[in-house]
Formats: C-alpha cells, structure tokens, sequence
C-alpha cells in the first residue's frame, strides 16, 4: 500500500473528524493547513441535508476554519446531481427543509405539492408535518419513484442526545406503504459517483477520512477507495477490532494523520 503522502484528495467527515458539537477536536486546523500546504484537495462530506453548503461554511468560519463553500458537499446536493442525470428538471414532492428546497430549485427541479410529481425525496426534514408524511406515503403506493438523502437514524446534538433524522422517517414510511427507497448519502455508492462529477476527479486517488464505521468506512470499502478510521468521535478501537468494516489506517484523530502526511 502507497503512502498516505502520495494521496491528493482527502474526504474528509466533519462531526467526530474535524469538530464534535460546537468543538474543534485538536490538530483539525493544523491538519486542514497541512493539506492547503502540499497541495492536497479537502472536501468535506456530510450526510445531513438539512442544511447546505453556505451553512456549513459559516459554521467553520465561526470555528475559526476558512474554507470555499464549495468544498463542501451535502447528502442533498448529491441527491440533486443523482437527479440531474435521471431526469433533468423532474418535478419533486420534497420532505425536506427551505435549505434542502434551494439545493433542487438550483439544480433546476419544479418542486410540487399537488401537482403529479414524477419522485417523492425525503431529506432530513425538521420542519416534517404529518400532512406531508401522508402525502408522502400515497404518493409512494401510487407508484412514484421514492429516493432518500441519506440513511442515517439519528443525528448527535450534543451531550448524548439525538434528533430522529431520515432513516427514522425512512422506517416511517416503509412500515406504512412497505416500499423502501434509492438512498444517496453514505455509505452508498451514489455520493462518491455525484462527487466524482462534481469534482471531475476519479476513485484512484482519494481516501476517505471518517469516525463512523457504518457511514464513512463502508463508503469507501463500496468505492474500492482507501479509508482512515479516527477514533475521535463515535468509534472506539474496540468497536473496530469487532467491525465487519476495517479500516486501512487508524489515527487518534486528524492530528496525528497530519503527522503522517508531512
């Protein structure tokens, strides 16, 4: 195996990689300016469609991190690519936020309420409503194409709390119409082949930088891409050692991956 040195595009996780809550984890700075330094492409992935690239960009601002907003790259924005290539311009019943509705309406979709939509997307919608899960669901059992943001169960707020996110209301809907999903976000394929378009970069020389053995881990095992778990967020050493899903480096955290691609 190559060294990490060699590698030119880091994708990189932000919480429980880069920040945990509202906390920078140690060494991410150093680490970012590691990169900026060699030359080496950072490009934040997150699965959270609530919110969208600027958003995330002023979160790291605030962090004291500066980086182009179009380096980072939401479940949502990849959906809207997936999309693009299916159906340019399909009209979307969207359960999602007013962030996740501007990342379509940029892609060029006619979102619709009543109007015969061609997909029903679900994102991490914390603005959900029982009336637009009904919907939702009749739509569904009408036979209209069904794609998810991203599969995740729960999303960490801080001090061992979670909000319910997609994967929940994923379930939600399953157990009503007994239909499941296309689902975008990690680990499936479908976010490293709209990042690959975006980026017009290939898998030969990437790795996937993550905290989450069921998220970034397995992406980068289903991209045939390289991975480094770090253990500074939800896994621990254990975890990995018993994981189905093994890691080709594991680091404490970014800080000492720094050390190791300087």
């Amino acid at each position: 195996m190559n060294s990490l040195k060699t590698v030119e595009n880091f994708l990189l996780d932000l919480d429980g990689t880069i920040y945990l809550g509202d906390r920078l984890i140690d060494g991410a700075v150093e680490f970012l300016r590691s990169l900026q330094k060699q030359g080496k492409r950072a490009i934040f992935l997150t699965n959270n469609s609530s919110k969208n690239r600027y958003t995330y960009r002023e979160k790291l601002r605030g962090m004291g991190i500066e980086v182009d907003a179009q380096s980072i790259f939401t479940s949502g924005e990849a959906t809207a690519i997936y999309l693009g290539q299916e159906c340019p311009g399909a009209r979307i019943f969207l359960l999602g936020t007013p962030l996740l509705a501007e990342e379509f309406r940029w892609g060029g979709f006619k979102l619709v309420d009543r109007e015969d939509p061609e997909y029903v997307v679900l994102g991490f919608d914390t603005t959900l409503t029982y009336e637009k899960l009904w919907q939702a669901c009749d739509y569904i059992r009408e036979g209209k194409a069904y794609i998810a943001t991203h599969p995740d169960l729960n999303c960490p707020v801080g001090q061992g709390r979670y909000m319910p996110d997609a994967g929940a209301m994923i379930k939600f809907i399953e157990a009503s119409t007994g239909k499941t999903p296309t689902v975008i976000g990690k680990p499936n394929l479908y976010m490293i082949d709209s990042l690959c378009k975006k980026y017009n970069i290939d898998r030969s020389n990437m790795v996937m930088v993550g905290d989450r053995l069921y998220t970034d881990i397995q992406l980068g095992l289903n991209a045939g891409i390289r991975t480094v778990l770090v253990l500074s967020g939800e896994t621990t050493a254990e975890q990995h050692r018993d994981s189905p899903f093994k890691a080709d480096h594991v680091y404490p955290s970014v800080k000492e991956l720094a050390r190791e691609i300087e």
